[in-house]
């Protein structure tokens, strides 16, 4: 009986170490990496911009989400792993553009997007207007003027018209031999950067030798010692081979950086006139 008791207790032990064994092995079985799922895999995406100094340099901005690295295929053979890259392509043309963005587990998510690489057009330019340019009454806007309010200035007196001789319609400006009559006008809208041809008519008496100048201002100025260093271009008229018979002037300058002009004239020694003021974008 005793012996029938031990056997019952060692059956017991063992069957308790067995337990305790499988019971081990059960909590120590780690799952193998990348069997959890990824709560938050990564997801590519990107947008791309043109420069407006280079046409072909593009600069992507890098809209993933959950992502660690990244590597960019611009499909032109460059490739980056930049979060923002910037790339200059070679020439115009399509180009597809893909971004691979991977997070720590080693997901990945790829997006593609092509690109049209091409030189935008240019826009027009500007045909800046002259107000009273050819100085009729009654040629502003409104229907008012009287060839000459848009001139006015606080450079020298105010310029004088004349009737005759004119280059065309009924008026033109008058700048007496005295040299003390100023027209300026200014705020006179151009295209920055943009070649334009200024053309207008003018004659001198032939009494005294003497000239009349056409300044074209870049901006505009307060004082007249200022001339010089924002002046764009000018001409100085001198031909008095006749008193009556008006010389064409083509005048040629570029607008720099301004996205304005002013206009100076200005004569001396002669009595001079000038009419018909036109300015347009340079062919």
């Amino acid at each position: 009986m005793k012996n029938s008791i031990n056997n019952i207790k060692n059956y017991m032990f063992a069957g308790i170490a067995l337990l305790g064994l499988a019971a081990c092995d059960f909590e120590y079985d780690i799952a193998e990496e990348g069997s959890i799922d990824d709560l938050t895999p990564p997801s590519a995406s990107f947008s791309a911009s043109q420069s407006e100094v280079d046409f072909l340099q593009y600069a992507f901005a890098n809209q993933s989400n959950s992502a660690t690295t990244y590597a960019w295929d611009f499909g032109d053979g460059n490739t980056s792993d930049e979060i923002d890259p910037v790339n200059i392509y070679p020439a115009e043309g399509t180009y597809t553009v893909s971004l691979t963005a991977s997070d720590a587990l080693g997901a990945v998510s790829t997006f593609t997007m092509d690109i049209t690489v091409v030189e935008p057009e240019e826009p027009e330019a500007i045909t800046p207007v002259v107000l009273e340019a050819d100085f009729e009454d009654l040629s502003l806007p409104d229907g008012t003027g009287d060839g000459r309010d848009s001139w006015r200035n606080d450079f020298g007196g105010v310029i004088q018209i004349t009737g005759s001789p004119v280059q065309s319609g009924d008026q033109a400006a008058k700048f007496p031999s005295a040299g003390d009559r100023v027209a300026y006008q200014s705020d006179i809208a151009v295209t920055p950067n943009t070649d334009y041809v200024l053309t207008y008519y003018y004659t001198l008496k032939t009494d005294n030798p003497g000239s009349i100048t056409l300044s074209v201002i870049g901006g505009g100025i307060s004082d007249l010692a200022e001339l010089d260093a924002a002046k764009l271009a000018d001409f100085v008229g001198d031909d008095q081979t006749s008193a009556n018979d008006y010389v064409k002037v083509d005048l040629a300058f570029n607008s720099g950086a301004n996205a304005s002009i002013a206009i100076l004239i200005t004569n001396q020694g002669a009595e001079a006139r000038l009419d018909n003021i036109s300015i347009e974008p340079a062919q």
